[in-house]
């Protein structure tokens, strides 16, 4: 059962070039009809996945700071009747920094949300301009500073490696977010994605993104500063003070049940698969003729769910237990092990009885190492 909830609000006040989200900008949104859909979608899945309170609920998009809070709270209540909460429940919101006031953190908290993740992404306005935000740095800054005077606990989401950057700069600035005071940050490299703005302007010549080796040493660097300063990374790109980590992100990368519900969403449950419709106006009609959003609902093989938990699991800096996922999905060889003993040679896996981690070394390499571990072990008979 899931204890797990994922609501996604799939609008913004603009895209932004390097977003691949199901995001989009519209003149209007007509709230009481969302709030409609949202708590039939949220019903749906209670009916089939309930049982067990949820330890954590996450508003994704989008960006959910835009949703009154009163629509936060209702959903909130009904998420709360239809399956309990856990007495430590995290409850984490999505927020930009120019798009929620003082006014709105307050509101958002007193309708329950106790984590907020804020998109800062830069502290340099140049920087800021080029990534196409809304908002300044010194606006970044005051949204940060309400956000720790309301929530419990507040993570910053920062973009490194753009075009041109050096080890100076980046260092620099990343010492000074360091310096803010939040217990997590989430530090993502700027990657060029399909469809998105950015990779038309890659096309069209209008800027070269960073070469790999630099990019490397911007990520070593990342991890370094932020062990250093106690913020160790506990998967790719997420650094927390131990006890700090986002709960409900680890229930992805631990590979277990989770709820997904409003546009575009994905979830998992007892091993069926869901997605629901991408486009807003289509998930509003799909509620309306069907109570829920879902556009596809398919079930996984035992052979694709170990795949799929290898490859979420070895992003985490605790790696996999092998014998806990025999137990679970029945398959005996879950990696080659030939693969696996060479890469171990290399330096890039660490093998401590039956836990399977990737090093130091192995993780600027994840992408690739994943590639040669996990699917020759487990393509489907």
């Amino acid at each position: 059962m899931a204890r797990a909830l994922y609501i996604h609000w799939p609008f913004c006040l603009k895209k932004c070039p390097y977003c691949d989200f199901n995001s989009h900008v519209r003149d209007a949104v007509e709230v009481d009809a969302w709030q409609t859909g949202l708590l039939a979608d949220m019903r749906h899945e209670a009916a089939l996945a309930g049982g067990e309170p949820l330890e954590s609920i996450f508003f994704g998009g989008g960006t959910p700071s835009l949703m009154p809070p009163a629509l936060v709270g209702a959903l909130l209540d009904e998420a709360e009747r239809l399956w309990g909460f856990a007495p430590d429940i995290e409850i984490t919101l999505e927020a930009n920094p120019s798009s929620v006031e003082a006014a709105a953190f307050a509101g958002l908290a007193a309708a329950g949300v106790n984590r907020v993740s804020l998109g800062i992404q830069s502290l340099d306005d140049a920087a800021l301009r080029f990534l196409g935000r809304l908002h300044d740095a010194n606006e970044g800054l005051r949204a940060l500073d309400t956000a720790q005077h309301v929530f419990r606990r507040v993570n910053a989401d920062f973009i490194y490696a753009r075009p041109g950057q050096s080890a100076e700069a980046w260092s620099e600035e990343l010492q000074r977010a360091l310096a803010l005071g939040t217990d997590h940050l989430s530090l993502y490299q700027l990657t060029i994605e399909p469809g998105t703005r950015f990779a038309t302007d890659v096309r069209l010549g209008a800027f070269a993104p960073l070469d790999d080796d630099p990019a490397a040493d911007l990520f070593a660097l990342t991890r370094a500063m932020t062990d250093e300063a106690g913020l160790p990374a506990y998967e790719v790109s997420n650094h927390a003070r131990p006890g700090h980590e986002s709960r409900h992100n680890l229930t992805y990368w631990r590979y277990r049940d989770y709820v997904g519900i409003g546009p575009g969403a994905h979830g998992r449950r007892g091993g069926v698969a869901t997605v629901r419709h991408k486009k807003p106006e289509n998930w509003l009609d799909a509620v309306i003729r069907a109570d829920h959003g879902i556009a596809e609902e398919r079930q996984l093989g035992l052979r694709e769910q170990a795949s799929e938990a290898l490859l979420m699991g070895l992003r985490l800096a605790e790696g996999v237990d092998l014998a806990a996922m025999r137990a679970r999905f029945g398959i005996e060889e879950l990696l080659d092990p030939d693969r696996l003993a060479f890469h171990r040679d290399l330096g890039f896996v660490e093998i401590s009885g039956e836990r399977i981690r990737v090093t130091e070394a192995g993780m600027p390499l994840l992408d690739a190492l994943l590639g040669e571990l996990v699917p020759a072990a487990l393509v489907e008979a």
